[in-house]
């Protein structure tokens, strides 16, 4: 099958509503091509590769987390390969509570220090990356947390104390388990879904070992057959395409209302918004889940993020199914799985 390339410049931002219009099909045939192709070097990864495009698309923060040995790293790397990107583009690193902010964000350039200046050398480092994958992200210091928050909800680090923009676009985060202890909140929040990537040798022995077996084959071989499906500008423009979308940029001057709520009434029919607040108003009230003023905005952007791309228009009730994924607690994945699709169902 032949990979069907980007044709979308770097500058993504410039740019205008009607030419994104124009390519939007061709940009989410791609998406979808990448979801599909991607998940057939798996076992049982489909549901987990939709989320990573989703939150790709939307550049939120995405936690992955399985025992050991449950792909979560592999995932993410031919993901990241699946893209194309450039050297310098992915940075990957796995966190321990001794690692130091310099192996994140860089050492200091010893050379401008001697000036007085405190500035750091970012090459190959996370702030000059589009993509990051962080493992074990919760074994992290107090220090490596307060330069993530900054990263994560800001876009920004610090050079010689001045506020400096940083590259990325997305951040996949792993963990084994997830900590409830109180200091690890703030950076918890942060992740709106929190998707399992769960053993599957036990129900799917056979094609574990068939896929497994090939994937090693490939990598002793240096083939990459996911290679260069799509490009992360493809998921920019998407991007800004739905935001231009949201703004109400093309559709003319209404009367009475904002924009965002025309695009909501046009692409969130009433029926499915109101199922969306109903299952979130019950997480909330009989699983303990707390959804934040943010985290709701955010949600809301993911779920119009997830029908953009799977149907090129207006929300469906399937894609409400994105709140399976946002509990905090390990106990909450089975629960509230079980719970929004018994929810959906019954709507």
């Amino acid at each position: 099958m032949a990979k069907r390339k980007s044709e979308i410049p770097a500058d993504v931002e410039s740019l205008s509503f009607e030419e994104l219009r124009e390519q939007v099909e061709g940009i989410r045939e791609r998406l979808n091509a990448l979801r599909s192709r991607l998940s057939r070097y798996f076992v049982q990864k489909q549901e987990l590769v939709d989320v990573m495009t989703v939150c790709t698309i939307a550049q939120e923060p995405l936690l992955i987390v399985g025992p050991p040995g449950t792909a979560k790293s592999d995932l993410v790397t031919k993901f990241c390969q699946a893209l194309g990107l450039a050297e310098g583009d992915y940075f990957e690193y796995m966190l321990t509570k001794f690692t130091e902010p310099s192996e994140l964000i860089g050492p200091i350039d010893l050379g401008k220090l001697k000036d007085g200046a405190y500035v750091r050398k970012v090459e190959g480092k996370l702030p000059m990356a589009r993509i990051a994958f962080l493992d074990e992200i919760f074994k992290s210091n107090s220090a490596i947390l307060n330069t993530l928050l900054t990263i994560v909800n800001e876009r920004k680090f610090y050079q010689d104390g001045r506020p400096t923009p940083v590259r990325i676009k997305m951040l996949f985060a792993a963990t084994n388990i997830v900590p409830e202890h109180e200091e690890l909140g703030a950076l918890r929040d942060r992740f709106a879904l929190k998707v399992q990537s769960s053993a599957v040798k036990d129900q799917h022995m056979d094609a574990l070992l068939e896929k497994g077996v090939q994937n090693e084959l490939n990598k002793a071989l240096n083939r990459r057959p996911w290679a260069d499906i799509a490009a992360l500008e493809d998921f920019l423009a998407l991007r800004r395409y739905l935001h231009l979308l949201m703004a109400g940029v093309g559709e003319g001057e209404g009367e009475g209302e904002s924009a965002v709520v025309r695009d909501r009434k046009r692409y969130f029919p009433d029926e499915e918004f109101e199922l969306f607040k109903r299952i979130l108003r019950t997480l909330e009230r009989e699983n303990r889940v707390v959804v934040s003023d943010r985290k709701f905005i955010k949600l809301y952007q993911l779920i119009r993020a997830r029908a953009l791309l799977f149907h090129g228009g207006a929300v469906r009730r399937e894609d409400i199914s994105l709140l399976r994924y946002v509990g905090d607690r390990n106990e909450d994945f089975t629960v509230l799985r079980e719970k929004v699709d018994a929810l959906l169902r019954l709507a």
